[in-house]
C-alpha cells in the first residue's frame, strides 16, 4: 500500500470559516424548527464560545 502522508500547514489549523458560518448563517424559512432543536443549537453555541475563551486564556497564560 502506498499511502502518502499529508502534511498540514499552519493555515489548516486556523480555519474558522465553518465555526463562524455556524454562528452567522441566515435562517432558512423552509426548515421546520421546534423547541428541542433550538435549545440544542443554543447549548452548542455556548459550549463553542466557552471552549474558545478557554483556549485563548491558556494561550495567554502560556505566553506570559
Amino acid at each position: 500500500m502506498n499511502m502518502k502522508k499529508e502534511e498540514n500547514s499552519w493555515k489548516d489549523y486556523f480555519q474558522f470559516g465553518e465555526v463562524l458560518g455556524y454562528f452567522f448563517r441566515k435562517k432558512d424559512p423552509e426548515r421546520k424548527t421546534n423547541f428541542s432543536l433550538r435549545v440544542m443549537h443554543g447549548i452548542n453555541r455556548i459550549s463553542i464560545v466557552i471552549f474558545l475563551i478557554a483556549v485563548i486564556i491558556l494561550i495567554i497564560r502560556w505566553v506570559f
